[in-house]
């Protein structure tokens, strides 16, 4: 591929198909639906329009500590406790990033998050998946094409993990394609609960776990050899297992000298495990410095699996097509980083794989080959 007869814009970036593998349900609301909801449950808001709320939650989740920025939770969970409030939030989520030329989404949650007014597990995953599917029909009335999954998450710091690893495997016929941990990463390993990932293993249900981006290498580790995790949530510290040489720092993959991998990194790339990279929001919670010097763009150059993904659109004030956007503006990148990033995404998306094949044949590839200048 090729731009050189169209500057990669904003606008041109907005028209490329995209893949997110993720994005946090809980992360991604509108303001204007977050007073909305709040005023029907009498939940008191830090900020009481939308502008000032969406900045509210941006400098809060600026401040450099992951546990200050998964305080901002609180406020976007207390509005999503009934079914109606669910799908709505999910119905929409769906809408905006179809809006930003999304095609293939997964959409990550904690359903024990959502219990206090009295629904159930199952009635959690019911109602995001009937407002999942609302969006993805409302978007197609629109004339986009988007599918979405859901990704059900058990909360680390809590004991839980075999009851929604269960729920999840329940709900495979019912928009569920995966299963995640999150929340506070440091001193909650997957050891913790070492059995559940033995469980999945035997009922062969996808697997992506968060690692690497509050504890290190050995968080990556656990996540690869004991949870057996088909793709990594964060792992931005991987780089941290890998010995870069100062003088050339970013050079041109496969010369020789400009990178010692350890054990583990080698792990990762030789098995190719897909590491869902979120620049923005690293940045805001201090796993990476800049945009300019986030290591996707070194991990990429190594031949890594990197994924290019929002983690909290709400929080990071970002979409899809910003993430892009800065990466292009800021570290260099090119159509042709961006197609390989989406593609890397699209065949390791938690669905079969003539649905990848699929995915990436009648979609991503030829919406690239509508962009102007750009020829694959």
């Amino acid at each position: 591929m090729t731009t050189e007869n169209r500057p990669l814009t904003a606008d041109v970036i907005r028209a490329l198909p995209k893949v997110v593998l993720h994005d946090h349900l809980d992360g991604g609301l509108r303001p204007a639906t977050i007073l909305e909801l709040a005023a029907e449950v009498g939940h008191e808001l830090p900020a009481h329009d939308a502008e000032s709320l969406a900045t509210w939650f941006a400098e809060s989740a600026d401040s450099g500590s992951l546990v200050r920025y998964l305080e901002t939770f609180d406020h976007t969970i207390a509005v999503m406790q009934t079914h109606e409030a669910l799908a709505r939030v999910a119905r929409e989520a769906v809408l905006d990033l179809a809006a930003d030329g999304v095609v293939y989404a997964e959409q990550r949650w904690a359903p024990e998050q959502h219990l206090q007014r009295g629904l159930t597990l199952q009635e959690t995953v019911d109602a995001v998946q009937a407002g999942i599917e609302q969006g993805v029909a409302a978007a197609a009335a629109e004339g986009r094409t988007i599918r979405v999954g859901q990704l059900v998450t058990a909360m680390r710091h809590a004991d839980r993990w075999q009851e929604i690893a269960e729920l999840a495997v329940a709900n495979r016929t019912n928009g569920v394609v995966g299963f995640d941990i999150a929340g506070a990463e440091d001193g909650f390993p997957p050891s913790r609960h070492a059995e559940i990932w033995s469980y999945l293993a035997a009922n062969n249900f996808p697997v992506t776990i968060h690692a690497g981006e509050a504890a290190g290498p050995e968080s990556i580790a656990e996540a690869v050899h004991l949870g057996q995790a088909g793709r990594i949530g964060h792992g931005v510290r991987i780089v941290e297992d890998i010995a870069f040489d100062p003088a050339h720092p970013h050079s041109a993959e496969g010369e020789p000298g400009t990178a010692a991998l350890g054990l583990l990194a080698h792990w990762v790339r030789d098995h190719q495990i897909p590491l869902e990279l979120c620049p923005s929001s690293n940045v805001q919670t201090g796993a990476a410095t800049s945009i300019a010097d986030h290591p996707i763009t070194r991990l990429k150059e190594l031949d890594f699996a990197v994924t290019l993904n929002t983690d909290n659109r709400l929080m990071s004030r970002t979409s899809m097509t910003q993430e892009m956007t800065l990466l292009v503006e800021q570290a260099g990148w090119t159509i042709d980083d961006l197609a390989d990033v989406t593609m890397t995404a699209a065949w390791s998306a938690f669905v079969h794989h003539d649905e990848r094949r699929a995915l990436v044949d009648d979609v991503i590839l030829p919406g690239y080959q509508l962009v102007e200048g750009a020829q694959v």
